[in-house]
């Protein structure tokens, strides 16, 4: 049976979720985040919501570089002195 006299209030809204900081578009994920204390003095150098899409990003990228790289037969492969190559 529900007393109303013995019920608790419901809890009040949160007073604000703070709409009215900056907010920026992850350069990987390409959803928004929002503005956080720690990014304070280099708002304007953040370019990833979190460090797994930093990480992601560099690795994407170290990816397609070395995709133009593995085009040669055997890429960073030494062969001694004196060896024929294969044609």
């Amino acid at each position: 049976m529900h007393n109303p006299a013995i019920t608790p209030p419901k809890a009040a809204p949160v007073p604000h979720r703070k709409p009215h900081l900056p907010e920026k578009t992850c350069a990987v994920c390409q959803r928004p985040f929002a503005w956080r204390k720690k990014w304070e003095k280099v708002w304007d150098e953040v370019r990833y919501c979190s460090d797994a899409c930093r990480s992601r990003r560099s690795s994407a990228g170290a990816a397609a570089g070395s995709s133009a790289a593995s085009a040669s037969p055997t890429p960073g492969l030494r062969v001694p002195a004196g060896t024929p190559r294969r044609p």
